[in-house]
């Protein structure tokens, strides 16, 4: 059987597609295993000769045949990661607790082989003898540190520690993000009464209504889809039906049942801790920290209490605007509850702009866009994109672009799948099912393959998907994403578009949100998807006069949640305490909002304890920063300008991970980076 399937297995071939795409209408469920099986046998067997290689230790025979070692695992696994996010299943699901411990017990094997590691050692200790170009020297670096950071240096009972603990680690995560998902399908508040749909938009209604039909029943159905459940939050009048979408979304994975992660969130926090200790550090941040731009946990809470300082006083003045216009319609007794929180600012940012999200929305039709995001770039870098239906893809949502150079060559491949299904986990992200890197035999440069994955609102029987604004500003985040992944121009693979310091990867992504709000961009496609009438100058005013609405709540919400993060992961001891009352205590002092104690954000906060982000979510902030220092330079050159793009892509977006990104920055930007520009965007300072 199993050689039928290895025979019949598209991931054992050259695929026959165009730009060797993933056959996506070929690819089975059951091709994983054996791939990723044989995968693993072949880079073991790579690794065996370069122990094997009788001749001295070079950086061509060991470092760089240990970097082009897996091709067949950097061919499946991405392939694989990238559908348990985006298409998933309960076989698909079940396969990957079988198949990530074989993966991270691969990764191990590798890390604390000790005569491969010899090797490694031996060249890095040549290292000012090689003549070495930058590059180079960064990969030798990056490979020589990865082996101590992974354990190399450990001995005897510490390296089967270090061995158990990392594989125990790798399916509590998986666990963790597939109890999640789980527990935001299971949810539905099925409404059969009209009344109890006042205040919401007629599109949200039409939605809830085929939601229902689509489940078999009658009425208007609401989950916790963001597309459902942030509109509900918004605009529906009945505070008790808010009362209660909130505390569903908001008690996710913290409630008694089977998808509760309140003893996986203290496992993962204790793991990590016990990792970070082996190899020799206080606790997982300081271990993380040591390979970011900020470098300690000092620098992380210099950050958060800097705009902590700054922030607090405007957004308590917040707070009691929305709490004042609450009083005014519900009695001088009303507590604004978080429940309420998006209900009255809506209202507020009405009153005071004129302008809502319900307004804009139909100048924000999806395929429109798309033809500005697409045509931003082509203003900005020359690139242009052109939809290929010969390419398979994984959903029929998703589609599928070729991506030309301003030279014309082709650059890469762009998957765009926006909307929400079962299968997909919630959020936005981009991702790669294929990296560049050049072939040192041929010299060809082998171009990516990128994807961006969104939950957006999804069109209805009579109406095509209107996006709001805030979904826009996301659709530019991830497109930047993506562009720093297109226009990757790197030699080695690990060093490639997006493998760069984690608190200087937003940085491409946040500065495109800065073009939301630019009149010059928007006229280029918001109009109106019935009467084709343009984006009004005075809508775009007023969208640009409420940019900063709430702006200092919104900062002190993600300073919360870095605050939440860095408290789990400095710990030098074991948690064994209560997560709630932990969570509660650690982002007191950033909290504008009465505490709600049945709500719970680490147990579904899938950024720090199922994704990269594990004493890292400040780096959002940090990113902020930076986005607005940098975008200040197009706002004073003109934001379409060239050279200025030129200098961008050159110094910043083709670069990866080849130089320190504070090196990056300050030769496109010809400084470094202060919080002034932030403040004064935002109206602080």
């Amino acid at each position: 059987m199993n050689n039928i399937v290895n025979a019949q297995n598209p991931f054992f071939e050259r695929y026959q597609t165009p730009h060797g795409a993933a056959p996506f209408d070929r690819i089975k469920t059951e091709h994983y295993e054996p791939a990723i099986q044989e995968g693993i046998k072949q880079q073991k067997e790579a690794i065996d000769a370069i122990i094997r290689n009788p001749k001295k230790p070079t950086f061509s025979n060991t470092i760089e045949a240990l970097e082009n070692s897996g091709e067949l695992l950097d061919k499946v696994t991405p392939v694989f990661g990238n559908m348990l996010g985006a298409e998933t299943s309960d076989e698909l699901q079940a396969l990957a607790q079988k198949l990530m411990p074989l993966l991270n017990e691969h990764s191990n094997n590798i890390t604390l082989n000790e005569q491969l590691f010899a090797r490694v050692k031996e060249v890095y200790q040549q290292k000012k003898t090689l003549k070495l170009n930058l590059e180079q020297s960064k990969l030798l670096d990056n490979v020589y540190e990865s082996f101590i950071r992974h354990g190399a240096n450990l001995q005897g009972e510490a390296r089967d520690q270090y061995r158990q603990l990392s594989n125990e680690l790798s399916t509590l995560t998986l666990t963790f993000s597939e109890n999640n998902l789980k527990e935001t399908n299971n949810y539905q508040l099925l409404l059969t009464d009209k009344a109890d749909l006042a205040g919401l938009p007629e599109m949200i209604v039409d939605a809830a209504a085929e939601t229902a039909k689509s489940k078999g029943k009658d009425g208007w159905m609401f989950t916790l889809q963001a597309p459902s459940f942030v509109p509900f939050l918004t605009y529906a009048d009945n505070r008790e039906l808010r009362h209660t979408l909130y505390l569903a979304y908001n008690t996710k994975c913290s409630q008694d049942n089977e998808f509760n992660n309140s003893d996986i969130v203290r496992k993962i926090v204790n793991i990590r801790m016990k990792i970070a200790q082996l190899l020799g550090y206080n606790n997982h941040a300081e271990y993380t920290l040591q390979k970011r731009m900020a470098e300690n946990s000092d620098a992380v809470y210099k950050l958060l209490n800097q705009l902590l300082d700054a922030y607090t006083p405007t957004a308590q003045k917040e707070y009691q605007e929305v709490q004042d216009l609450a009083r005014q319609a519900e009695g001088n007794d009303f507590v604004l509850m978080p429940w309420d929180w998006s209900y009255y600012s809506n209202k507020l940012k009405d009153k005071k702009f004129s302008i809502n999200e319900e307004m804009l929305r139909p100048y924000f039709e999806l395929e429109q866009v798309k033809k500005g995001v697409f045509g931003l770039a082509e203003k900005l870098y020359g690139i242009t994109f052109k939809k290929n239906t010969d390419i398979p893809v994984y959903h029929k949502d998703v589609e599928a672009y070729e991506v030309y150079d301003q030279d014309g060559k082709y650059l890469s491949l762009l998957y765009t799948d926006f909307h929400p299904r079962a299968g997909k986990r919630a959020g936005a992200w981009m991702t790669s099912f294929k990296d560049q890197w050049i072939n040192l035999q041929t010299g060809e440069n082998s171009r990516p393959h990128i994807s961006v994955v969104m939950n957006f609102t999804k069109p209805t029987e009579n109406k095509p998907a209107l996006l709001t604004f805030s979904e826009v500003e996301t659709f530019l985040h991830e497109f930047g994403h993506a562009l720093h992944g297109m226009f990757a121009n790197s030699t080695y693979k690990s060093l490639s578009g997006t493998s760069v310091y984690w608190d200087f990867v937003e940085l491409p992504s946040q500065i495109m949100e800065n073009f939301a709000i630019e009149k010059d961009f928007l006229n280029t496609f918001a109009r109106h998807y019935e009467t084709g009438e343009i984006l009004p100058d005075e809508l775009i005013k007023r969208m640009v006069d409420a940019s900063n609405f709430n702006v200092a709540y919104t900062c002190l919400r993600q300073v919360s949640l870095g605050l939440l993060d860095m408290a789990w992961y400095t710990r030098n001891t074991p948690f064994e305490g209560d997560v709630k009352a932990y969570e509660q205590q650690a982002w007191a002092k950033a909290q504008i909002l009465p505490v709600v104690k049945e709500a719970c954000m680490s147990t579904q906060f899938s950024h720090i304890f199922a994704g990269g982000y594990s004493a890292g979510y400040y780096s959002y902030k940090w990113a902020e920063v930076l986005d607005a220092d940098a975008f200040s330079l197009f706002k004073q050159k003109g934001i379409f300008n060239r050279e200025v793009a030129g200098s961008f892509r050159n110094n910043i977006l083709s670069k990866g991970g080849t130089e320190h990104p504070m090196v990056l920055y300050k030769r496109f930007r010809g400084q470094e980076p202060s919080i002034d520009a932030l403040l004064i965007r935002n109206g602080i300072k």
